[in-house]
């Protein structure tokens, strides 16, 4: 459905627009923010507006981004658009092109899996978009979903975004965020019919924000705050749908704090026991399925695992699955990774040098890399109904945070 849009005034797009919340931790925000009073960091992350030993998941933090989400409009760089809406938004990094319609999307849809599911979400990023969402009233960051390519469909976003856009900003990574307003009625109903007639999209990236979203809307039937048959805001998620060919993966990496008790040469030999085990030169980045690097004890690592059959369980041949299951699960003893704090995860932008860094300074005591998972097998995990497991997927070019927000009165 398209839906009036809280977007920056004119001229004001360049001081809004932010990295999405959940790709920089809060002293990056800080930084990144810092010199910025209008950056939508003060929104999507308020803890940069607190001391630094404030709790990020306290009252005070999601009070604050009310706050500033509130000032922004009272002083006039955030505006809401006088009518229902869709944006078509562009996102390019360098050669590659995004193009998408910005909707709210039905939380109904996402309640029977016709916006399909591919990994399970960890349950405190998910209480803290719950708590974030229904204290600043706004969905400020959207889910990015993807629907299996429809020449038509692509054709009606090309040519709603040759005329010149309504925002035009390059952020400071080089990437291009481009976004039409689209208000005629019959495009508007063209689009709606076109999307409708789909049957289902597939989530990208955002599966706590869609599952928050529910959330909130059953928190606010609860308090009577209307349904889907009346058309109340919360029963609507905002999100950006791209075409499947468009959408770009990149590798997600895993380090791990300790080595569960274990020596690395301990941890070495188990290893080899399962995966053929070699040591390389340099950082390895994985070559194709079925092959990880291991960053441990100052070394580089060469692992390679053998893959189930075709016919396996589509989520058990995920490349992130088959090192869960032969090395992080049993040699260093993380069984679930959505709560484990042991665990972390490192996007394949920041590379190899990231992991190296994270080892080296005593952060973690081992490092992963993998090969990305591709797009078909998002595809296929959701159609059977399985999940991955967290974080197997990291997308590149990331959608701006402030660019348009969908306001829950």
């Amino acid at each position: 459905a398209p839906f009036a849009g809280l977007r920056p005034a004119a001229g004001r797009a360049a001081e809004v627009l932010a990295p999405p919340y959940d790709v920089l931790n809060s002293e990056e925000a800080r930084a990144w923010a810092a010199g910025r009073p209008w950056c939508f960091l003060h929104v999507a992350k308020p803890e940069i507006d607190l001391s630094p030993d404030a709790d990020p998941y306290g009252a005070a933090t999601y009070a604050k981004g009310a706050e500033n989400l509130s000032r922004m409009v009272r002083e006039g760089v955030l505006r809401r658009d006088e009518q229902d809406c869709y944006y078509v938004y562009r996102v390019s990094m360098g050669a590659r092109h995004q193009t998408g319609l910005v909707a709210g999307v039905s939380v109904a849809a996402y309640e029977r899996n016709d916006v399909r599911r591919h990994e399970l979400t960890r349950p405190k990023k998910e209480d803290d978009r719950v708590r974030h969402m229904d204290a600043v009233g706004a969905q400020t960051s959207p889910v990015f979903l993807a629907y299996k390519g429809r020449r038509g469909v692509d054709d009606m976003l090309r040519g709603l975004s040759e005329s010149a856009p309504d925002t035009d900003v390059t952020m400071a990574d080089g990437v291009r965020h481009e976004l039409w307003v689209i208000d005629g009625r019959d495009v508007l109903a063209a689009l709606t019919a076109e999307f409708d007639d789909m049957g289902v999209v597939y989530i990208a990236d955002g599966h706590h924000r869609s599952a928050a979203a529910a959330r909130v809307a059953a928190m606010r039937r609860e308090r009577g705050g209307g349904n889907e048959d009346n058309g109340a805001a919360h029963e609507y998620f905002l999100a950006v749908i791209f075409p499947d060919h468009q959408v770009r993966i990149l590798d997600y990496n895993r380090v791990v704090r300790d080595l569960n008790g274990l020596s690395a040469d301990e941890l070495l030999r188990k290893v080899g026991g399962v995966c053929d085990c070699r040591a390389v030169s340099g950082g390895f980045k994985p070559g194709g399925p079925g092959m990880f690097g291991m960053y441990l004890d100052g070394r580089w690592y060469a692992l390679t695992v053998a893959r189930p059959s075709p016919a396996a369980d589509p989520a058990r041949r995920l490349d992130v699955s088959l090192l869960a299951e032969h090395v992080i699960e049993p040699f260093l003893g993380v069984s679930d990774p959505r709560t484990d704090e042991r665990i972390d995860f490192v996007g394949g932008l920041r590379g190899l040098g990231e992991l190296e860094k994270r080892v080296d300074s005593g952060a973690a005591a081992v490092a992963f890399s993998l090969y990305p998972t591709a797009m078909a097998d998002l595809v296929a995990v959701a159609d059977a109904g399985r999940v991955m497991p967290p974080k197997s997927t990291w997308f590149e070019p990331k959608l701006a945070d402030g660019i348009v927000s969908r306001v829950l009165d």
